[in-house]
């Protein structure tokens, strides 16, 4: 014989309050005194009941279901183009640590992410439609380019939603990120302290805010320490364009000493130019990377880097959605994370 599924009225039972109390808790109504919610939430736990998700929307008028959205600028795609931006995707460990935030705030929450592709025009609009008609109460935004129009449509579409970083266009939605240019002063610093003084660095690409803020504070901090010129070469934010600027800045610059690259796949990059160019990291050259993902453990060497609590920024992110969801917040907000030096061995 199957085991019969806990109630409402167990848990009424459990907790020693009605059935009606029980409900308004667990639908999230907010005038319940903070002490009868504990004692509900305990004789849940307890009772092991499991709220029947397609009643409780009927009642909250929500999906309990937010959407994940990886977004481009591209108009027209082809499948093929399409299954290479996806992979792109997955092949980052910066992804995968924002997926583990977001899922982390949101499962407590009997909340659940839906991973969407908005790369293309008609992607973009599949998005919209989908929050139009209510099958997520909101979107989690990671823009891939500077010049991405979905922001602006789920603004103007009166969607909740917030960004991962700064939009690049000036857009009224909330967004949590990291103060990059405090960033790439900390990587200055580093490598000046080593007794770095032929100091380049590997940029991300130059028309994502990101990648301007975290040039910005490293060459402002050189500057501050009396070295006015820095050698950039713009790379894209992957292995192989790490590889391909490195070997450009040193057919230019054959002395240098030091190389800070604005994420860890292109410090990875550098690294293999380097090695292939006979150079040995640390002693010929010193290198930091950006984000402290896990490439910078499994790198050889092991990457010095500078820290950005991507889980943590994921969460504030969820948290931020659901106030939004809720009407607790109506208007915009950010939230800037402190970036932190972690030293390894490249530098």
């Amino acid at each position: 014989m199957t085991a019969q599924l806990p109630t409402l009225e167990d848990v009424a039972r459990e907790a020693g309050v009605s059935r009606a109390t029980v409900s308004r808790v667990i639908n999230g109504v907010r005038n319940v005194d903070p002490a009868i919610q504990e004692l509900v939430r305990g004789a849940v736990e307890r009772t092991g009941y499991r709220p029947n998700r397609a009643a409780r929307s009927l009642v909250t008028r929500r999906a309990e279901t937010v959407a994940l959205v990886v977004s481009g600028a591209g108009d027209d795609e082809t499948e093929g183009e399409q299954s290479a931006f996806a992979a792109r995707v997955f092949a980052d460990p910066f992804f995968g640590r924002v997926v583990s935030g977001v899922i982390g705030y949101l499962r407590p929450r009997s909340t659940h992410p839906v991973l969407m592709f908005a790369e293309s025009r008609d992607s973009r609009q599949q998005v919209v439609d989908y929050l139009r008609h209510g099958n997520a109460d909101g979107a989690l935004i990671f823009s891939t380019h500077a010049e991405d129009p979905l922001p602006a449509l789920l603004a103007r579409d009166g969607r909740p939603c917030v960004l991962f970083a700064r939009p690049a266009l000036s857009t009224p939605v909330s967004y949590v990120d990291v103060a990059h240019g405090d960033g790439g002063r900390l990587a200055a610093e580093h490598l000046l302290a080593r007794g770095c003084r032929r100091v380049a660095t590997v940029t991300g690409p130059l028309d994502l805010p990101a990648a301007q803020d975290r040039l910005a504070g490293f060459r402002d901090a050189m500057a501050r320490h009396g070295h006015p010129y820095v050698p950039i070469a713009e790379g894209g934010f992957t292995l192989e364009s790490g590889a391909a600027a490195t070997d450009r800045l040193l057919a230019e610059h054959p002395d240098l000493d030091g190389i800070f690259a604005a994420n860890d796949l292109m410090a990875q990059g550098a690294c293999q130019a380097l090695r292939e160019r006979g150079r040995t990291v640390p002693d010929d050259v010193a290198v930091i990377g950006f984000d402290d993902s896990i490439t910078a453990t499994t790198c050889r060497p092991p990457l010095t880097t500078i820290r950005q609590p991507m889980e943590e920024m994921a969460a504030a992110m969820a948290r931020i959605l659901q106030e939004h969801i809720e009407g607790t917040r109506t208007e915009p907000t950010s939230v800037i994370f402190e970036p932190e030096l972690v030293v390894r061995e490249s530098a």
